[in-house]
């Protein structure tokens, strides 16, 4: 069970702004980093521009889940992990997350923020912390509201898109991309974040 990426991005209008983000890349290549990096972002814009205030939902691609939580003040929280994480669990940690940031950081904050330019520094310790979805108990006070939630699974970020619009394009089409990732994106055919287990063996051989 692993989290690789949590993420709070403005949402009201597209493109999507990533105003803080943390990331745990430890099982992939030195060398593959960058890019898994910026496509986790690119994805994480993706589906956030494509959750409404009040939404939560879930959103399967290749060996990876992106949890989504919207709220109304224009914010969506973001967690990337992997198929084994308790979703619920990835839920309560993101009603603390946003609660936790929009206490700190109002609307009048973040609405016309730059990227990355929302200082959030307990999320370098809730990545670390929350890889053990046990030590969400000091969270399950809001058990009960979840339980009540209905959160949408989609099987692939695809499935969220605009009709005939394909994961293709949207790569091919960003300008978060850096051209050496869109390179390594072609190499892989789509499956970036699922060469995680050839990028270790490949650096035990190096």
């Amino acid at each position: 069970m692993k989290i690789l990426y949590i993420g709070l991005l403005r949402n009201e209008q597209s493109p999507a702004v990533e105003l803080c983000s943390e990331h745990d890349l430890s099982s992939y290549s030195r060398f593959t980093r960058g890019s898994v990096s910026e496509f986790m972002t690119l994805f994480s814009k993706t589906v956030a521009e494509r959750t409404k205030p009040g939404q939560r939902q879930d959103i399967e691609e290749q060996s990876y889940t992106f949890h989504a939580y919207g709220r109304s003040e224009g914010l969506a929280g973001i967690i990337i992990s992997d198929h084994e994480y308790p979703a619920l669990v990835a839920h309560q940690l993101l009603s603390k997350i946003v609660d936790e940031f929009l206490s700190r950081n109002p609307r009048n904050v973040f609405i016309n923020a730059s990227p990355g330019t929302v200082p959030f520094p307990e999320l370098k310790e809730y990545i670390v912390k929350y890889q053990d979805p046990s030590q969400a108990d000091s969270i399950m006070k809001v058990q009960r509201e979840l339980d009540e939630t209905k959160i949408t699974l989609h099987k692939t970020i695809e499935s969220v898109l605009e009709r005939n619009v394909k994961l293709d394009d949207l790569v091919n089409k960003s300008e978060g991309l850096s051209s050496q990732s869109k390179m390594f994106y072609t190499q892989v055919s789509g499956s970036l974040m699922t060469t995680r287990s050839s990028d270790r063996r490949a650096d035990r051989t190096r």
